[in-house]
């Protein structure tokens, strides 16, 4: 969220950087709701004053003996309440309405984000991995018919018993992805990084604390509840990235600069409907309902995030420097970044099977495994996270930033297409092997039922 002051003495900023994003946000309506509301909210003050002032002459009144003046003193009085209830009561109807629309205003752009309204205005700003010999089978497979082929992703199984965007993982493809989620953990706990599982489902009020509410609620499960547009924090959802439990476990609490920088890792399933995608990538498990994700979570001093953000970033490619899986790095221009976002670089890696847009001259596609953000105040604003510089100075909002380090199962596309051989084999990366008792390639299994019979041994 955003301070309500700045906006207020701010608008034209505000409004160069809606336009920037391409927002279609009212500010007009918000300004004059606050102009109406401080309004309603002197006006109140004015009123409770004077009817203060009155119950104090109403006790000289009394006791002088002056009992019609006194009368009608109480008269006003009595007329005063009932005017300060109809003005509050308006103002207070105009807060509710004021905060709504201020959860719909988008963060603010920094000043060095790249211009743009869309993703082709973002800059590339490194690649890494490009300049290693490593020699591809031809014709490459794609992951999908790939991971079939070995039994390592059956998408049909997965659709039958929860639907399209779902799959399942089998044997090594299951034990390939356990091993990635460990060695991700393991480097980054080598970085600073504390553990933690948190809870799955989370409250509408981590929800709107992170940014997801009200933007993204098509965008992610809801558990229960009455199928409207109003949330309450009795209501829970399946959790769409650990950002929101991470962020939110100090929602509403005043930390010390002692604590800070403050660095947690988690692993966590996620759950994203992906509203608006329906029958793009329909093949392989790309974009899918359900992924496994560490998410890296940090808190920090406000003049230290934008040095954090360079070094978060960095944290994250490790994983794929280390699995030696060639990479990009872009900045998202300003109409990319997230709503959340005042700076924001995505890592993508390289899948090169599947040419399905502008990839490298290489060929394939990039698929992002990583977006790195720095947030500055604006989730802490909305979540109450607070800081004390010294314990005996008034709290401050402290920054967030956050990466995932990394998103499956993108990394295991790049994997199987990356690392296939030349007869159907994939080679496990050499820093996944300690974590799948050294084993080398993935072969593949015997399929199980009539499907892994040819028609003629159906019949």
């Amino acid at each position: 969220m955003l301070d309500r002051n700045h906006v207020r003495e701010n608008p034209e900023e505000v409004a160069s950087a809606l336009e920037n994003r391409g927002a279609d946000v009212d500010l007009e309506a918000i300004l004059e709701l606050d102009e109406r509301w401080r309004e309603l909210k002197a006006r109140g003050d004015e009123l409770r004053h004077e009817r203060n002032e009155i119950t104090r002459e109403i006790g000289s009144l009394v006791a002088e003996g002056d009992d019609d003046a006194a009368e009608e003193a109480k008269e006003r009085s009595r007329e005063l309440k009932t005017e300060i209830d109809d003005v509050e009561g308006e103002a207070d109807g105009l807060k509710s309405e004021l905060d709504a629309r201020m959860l719909e205003l988008p963060q603010i752009p920094q000043e060095d984000v790249p211009l743009g309204i869309d993703e082709r205005f973002n800059e590339e700003v490194r690649r890494w991995g490009f300049d290693r010999d490593h020699d591809l089978p031809e014709p490459l497979v794609p992951h999908y018919e790939l991971g079939a082929e070995l039994d390592v992703i059956d998408e049909a199984r997965g659709a039958k018993t929860s639907g399209s965007g779902f799959y399942f993982l089998k044997g090594d493809g299951a034990r390939l992805e356990h091993a990635l989620i460990q060695f991700m953990m393991d480097v980054h706990r080598e970085q600073g990084y504390v553990d933690l599982f948190p809870p799955i489902p989370v409250k509408s009020a981590a929800m709107r604390g992170t940014g997801q509410l009200p933007k993204f609620a098509d965008d992610a499960y809801r558990l229960g509840g009455e199928e409207s547009a109003e949330y309450d924090d009795e209501d829970l959802w399946l959790c769409p990235t650990a950002e929101v439990p991470v962020t939110n476990m100090y929602a509403e609490e005043i930390l010390l600069a002692e604590d800070l920088p403050l660095k947690h890792q988690a692993y966590t399933p996620n759950f994203r409907r992906e509203a608006g995608e329906h029958g793009t990538e329909t093949r392989g498990i790309v974009r899918v309902h359900q992924f496994n994700k560490v998410e890296l979570v940090n808190f920090v001093e406000p003049e230290e995030s934008n040095e954090r953000l360079e070094a978060l970033v960095d944290e994250a490619e490790e994983v794929l420097r280390r699995l030696e899986l060639p990479y990009r790095v872009i900045e998202l221009c300003t109409g990319d970044l997230t709503f959340s976002s005042s700076k924001t670089y995505d890592i993508e890696v390289w899948a090169p099977a599947d040419d399905l847009d502008d990839g490298p001259e290489e060929g394939g596609r990039w698929l992002e495994v990583s977006s790195a953000s720095n947030f500055r105040a604006f989730q802490a604003r909305r979540a109450g996270l607070r800081y004390r510089p010294e314990r005996h100075e008034s709290a401050e909002y402290l920054h967030t930033l956050n990466a995932s380090g990394l998103a499956l199962p993108r990394v295991m596309v790049a994997i199987l297409e990356y690392y296939q051989n030349d007869d159907g084999t994939v080679t496990i990366p050499d820093p996944l092997r300690p974590y799948m008792d050294g084993q080398e390639r993935i072969e593949g299994h015997e399929k199980v039922g009539e499907s892994a019979l040819g028609a003629g041994e159906r019949e």
